[in-house]
């Protein structure tokens, strides 16, 4: 058995901002994949994955007891592939930011979910909202808290956009000019992150009125900003906006950022030949880079393995 690919995800912009309302925009990146599989392999990785969908199955089966209404699952089913070494092969890399939980949870859903919605259906903003909560719920599992984007991104394999928590919406993003000298890429930091630390780290920082006002006056209002320049193909605009908001991230975000990392941050700003951006919840994996010209961006970061993810 080998179920269907789920894609792993980039959140290009409103990390940590959609916790508190901002914009966000939400692509699929198809580099990666994972898939349910049953095949008797039983190498290290697969039984850790196998231990892991255990688990999982009994948060499942915990939530469909509390919230029926919600969501229910063909519990027998999914315990008895577990039972038989069912376990998630995924090329997606964990804890660095770009949906392996989010994938994994698609992918569940997808085959064990009872009566649920699907990609071919007309997605009203209701049925969005729903799988998003669905997903939400599922996905705490793993983060403790999860806005279940990540998944919802996986399971539809199409831009969405989120205009607030309760407003979220799919979307066409411009065209790519493979011929364009502008790029968004990710830079591999070489760390794996894990996101419930760095979300308890913003969660107390939201504690404080000036890293509260700092985030409405300048961090969401430069994200709004980014996400509409994108959609709208504005792209000066863009990377005037992704410029602020580097620097925003670079002086109040510290702690999300690998130390090795702050003077190459620092270093884009100063140079104009890139700016960065976290990447999910930071504190390593990828980092997210913007550039204008991405011969000078490779140039001034040739010590690093970059990935181009869309082009302008």
């Amino acid at each position: 058995m080998k179920g269907p690919l789920f894609y792993s995800k980039i959140l290009l912009f409103g990390e940590y901002g959609i916790i508190r309302d901002s914009k966000g925009l939400s692509i699929p990146y198809n580099f990666y994949n994972g898939a349910l599989k049953s095949d008797g392999n039983s190498s290290v990785e697969t039984v850790k994955s196998n231990q892991n969908l255990k688990r999982l199955a009994s948060h499942l089966a915990t939530l469909q007891e509390e919230q029926p209404e919600l969501v229910t699952f063909n519990l027998e089913s999914l315990n008895n592939d577990v039972e038989n070494g069912m376990y998630f092969d995924s090329s997606i890399p964990q804890g660095y930011g770009v949906g392996s939980s989010g994938a994994l949870v698609a992918a569940i859903y997808d085959k064990y979910a009872n009566n649920k919605i699907t990609v071919l259906e007309n997605l009203t903003r209701e049925k969005l909202l729903k799988l998003k909560n669905i997903f939400s719920q599922m996905e705490n599992f793993f983060h403790g808290k999860s806005s279940g984007l990540d998944p919802l991104n996986s399971y539809l394999s199409i831009p969405i956009l989120i205009n607030s928590k309760d407003n979220i919406e799919a979307t066409g993003i411009p065209t790519q000019s493979l011929s364009g000298k502008g790029a968004v890429f990710l830079l591999d930091s070489g760390i794996v992150g894990e996101t419930a630390p760095m979300v308890n780290i913003f969660m107390e920082s939201l504690k404080e009125e000036g890293f509260r006002k700092m985030l409405k006056s300048q961090f969401i209002k430069h994200t709004d900003a980014c996400v509409e320049n994108f959609l709208g193909g504005d792209i000066k605009s863009l990377f005037a906006n992704t410029k602020k908001l580097s620097k925003v991230v670079l002086n109040n975000f510290k702690p999300m950022i690998p130390e090795q990392f702050h003077g190459l941050w620092q270093r884009g700003l100063d140079s104009n030949d890139y700016y960065l951006k976290l990447c999910g919840s930071g504190g390593g994996g990828y980092i997210l880079g913007f550039t204008q010209d991405l011969e000078k961006a490779r140039m001034s970061l040739k010590d690093y393995k970059l990935e181009v993810v869309y082009q302008f």
